[in-house]
């Protein structure tokens, strides 16, 4: 099959957008298919074989300088225009204005595709491209739990204020996912959310669960004695970085213990607002911007991880610090529990934003190296028995020709979850 896979963003190492757009179409084209990859900035590392379709968008979001201005002369076209305007509003318009650029460029190219995967673009240029392709549907988890939390967080009503305007491509975002025909989501968490919060009914709702990548293996050095390591953006409150800090700097009152976090904090943001006001600066570090090899040394380096989220769709960090044997503290949120296991075999499961019980049970997994080694053991077991890229896919190509026969008319037996394989 030809497939043209979609991502308005696909920032490298970070985020489920990039990770999933590069390990999904590299397992594409070795399956036997040929897969262009359109995104806009940040663009996305891809493999042999894949072809990547620039969309350039204002980008207004880049580092170092973010919420730039963009002058007149510098604008190409209306869509620009329409960008740069809703940014200086407060909204978010990368998805609308993406979905309006990619279906420009796929209506002069509708005999190169025999289908279209939008990776949660969900922006109204997906109906135009809908009604000359068909189109598959990925939606991690729905953006509606991300405004919740950082609704909750907000501390006056300007900044209420801003975050309702800012989460305005939802109401978007809501009603393309109503008009699709078929979406697949990476939890049964996930599901459950879409179908609830989007008004999509469940039944036309399918779950392929991520996969995580073979360079994610146990360490070939020792741990370094009492390092924390976490993976989250260090200034979103969904994250719940905040909650792990007031619990490590607990910690640091009677251990010798280090926590490092996968993240870049915002220069004055409230992350590091929080770790001067606990006094634990010479006991925290930040690295970002590694390659997947350095990140592998930085999981398997710890003697405990921790997922401390309030919501996760999917969390492949989980996963990739199973399939490292690093030993786990992970918050009952989201699909996390999905991932780790029913039995707490894969990790110790605390209550979301409980600090109390984090320091516990991060202790406890401290001072208990035989049951560290154990729970290693069995999350890298778990990744190897149900986390695959290779199945995910199969799985995600069987959805595809399912789309092609709907749209030919001839629409194939319908694949149950207990077909997908894993």
């Amino acid at each position: 099959m030809r497939v043209a896979l979609l991502s308005y963003r696909s920032k490298p190492h970070c985020g489920g957008q990039g990770v999933y757009v590069r390990h999904l179409s590299r397992e594409l084209v070795r399956l036997g298919h040929s897969v262009e990859v359109f995104s806009g900035q940040p663009y996305p590392e891809l493999d042999e074989g894949v072809v990547l379709t620039k969309v350039p968008s204002l980008d207004l979001y880049r580092e170092p300088d973010p919420f730039r201005v963009v002058w007149p002369w510098q604008m190409r076209d209306r869509v620009d225009l329409e960008e740069f305007l809703t940014m200086c509003t407060a909204g978010f318009p990368e998805p609308k204005t993406f979905s309006t650029r990619v279906a420009r460029l796929l209506a002069g190219r509708r005999g190169d595709f025999d289908v279209v995967h939008d990776n949660q673009v969900l922006g109204y240029g997906m109906l135009d491209v809908a009604r000359h392709f068909p189109v598959v549907t990925t939606i991690h988890h729905p953006i509606t739990f991300d405004r919740r939390i950082d609704l909750a967080a907000a501390t006056t009503w300007r900044r209420r204020l801003s975050l309702r305007r800012w989460y305005g491509f939802l109401r978007m975002q809501g009603k393309v996912a109503r008009a699709q025909e078929r979406i697949l989501t990476v939890s049964e968490s996930s599901r459950r959310d879409i179908a609830a919060d989007f008004g999509v009914d469940p039944a036309r709702i399918d779950v392929v669960p991520l996969g995580v990548d073979d360079v994610f293996g146990p360490p070939d050095a020792p741990r370094v004695p009492g390092r924390i390591v976490a993976m989250a953006s260090a200034d979103a409150p969904m994250k719940g970085i905040a909650t792990l800090l007031e619990a490590f700097a607990k910690l640091r009152t009677e251990r010798d213990v280090e926590l490092v976090l996968v993240t870049r904090p915002q220069p004055g943001g409230r992350t590091e607002q929080l770790i001067e006001s606990l006094a634990i600066g010479d006991a925290v570090s930040f690295v970002h911007g590694i390659s997947d090899e350095e990140l592998v040394r930085v999981m398997g380096s710890a003697e405990v991880a921790c997922v401390p989220s309030l919501y996760e769709g999917f969390s492949l960090p989980t996963a990739e610090l199973m399939a490292c044997e690093t030993p786990l503290v992970v918050s009952r949120a989201g699909a996390i529990p999905e991932v780790v296991g029913p039995d707490g075999e894969c990790a110790d499961l605390v209550t979301p934003g409980d600090v109390g019980e984090l320091e516990a049970a991060l202790a406890a997994l401290l001072d208990d190296p035989a049951r560290r080694e154990q729970m290693g053991r069995a999350g890298r077991r778990r990744v190897l028995e149900h986390f695959s890229w290779r199945a995910v896919a199969a799985a995600t190509a069987a959805h595809y020709e399912d789309a092609i026969a709907r749209a030919a008319g001839t629409p194939t037996a319908h694949r149950s979850e207990e077909d997908t394989p894993c």
